[in-house]
């Protein structure tokens, strides 16, 4: 028997609007928060994109949510692999980053182990072949982190300055954007 979060992601489409009720739903429903979670790491899961997606938008509410499932999130973003997936991980990735670096006390707090997951993942995104919006999230999410690790800024720069030529015009543009911040 369906669980009655899988019953809602069966109903789930890629509009945004659709997915934005889905979204309001966890949020009226932290009860479903874990099993989301869990869901968006269960490639095999026939809903696991749209739980991806859920999670963003849930994320840009209740990014604290996410707390307690980091070490969880961050270990397991290595399993994703479905372009569907990435493109809105990575952007909680970046929300995460973010998060942890501010100076706010309602931050995220990741660990060593939770950042270096994050790096690695963000730089498999970059130089693997995925889509732009994956690529641009990682470039802007290893920008944040190479202020607190030195040794990332010049690997970004090198990968950014050898894949320039390659790539579409949003990518062109993030990357410039980044390449300018870290001269």
């Amino acid at each position: 028997m369906l669980s009655e979060l899988q019953e809602k992601l069966d109903y789930v489409n890629a509009y945004r609007e659709n997915r934005l009720i889905a979204a309001q739903d966890i949020l009226e429903n932290p009860a479903l928060f874990s099993e989301l979670v869990s869901i968006c790491f269960t490639p095999s899961d026939k809903n696991n994109h749209k739980a991806c997606w859920i999670l963003e938008f849930v994320s840009y509410e209740e990014l604290l949510w996410l707390q307690p499932h980091l070490d969880f999130f961050c270990s397991n973003l290595k399993v994703l692999k479905d372009e569907s997936s990435l493109r809105p991980i990575a952007k909680v990735v970046q929300l995460l980053i973010k998060s942890h670096y501010q100076k706010d006390e309602n931050k995220i707090c990741l660990s060593e182990e939770n950042l270096q997951d994050c790096i690695e993942a963000s730089f498999d995104w970059l130089i693997n072949d995925v889509k732009v919006a994956t690529k641009a999230y990682s470039i802007r999410t290893l920008y944040l982190l190479g202020k607190h690790y030195e040794w990332i800024h010049p690997e970004l720069k090198i990968i950014l300055d050898k894949d320039f030529g390659d790539h579409s015009a949003a990518y062109k543009a993030v990357a410039k954007e980044v390449l300018k911040k870290i001269k």
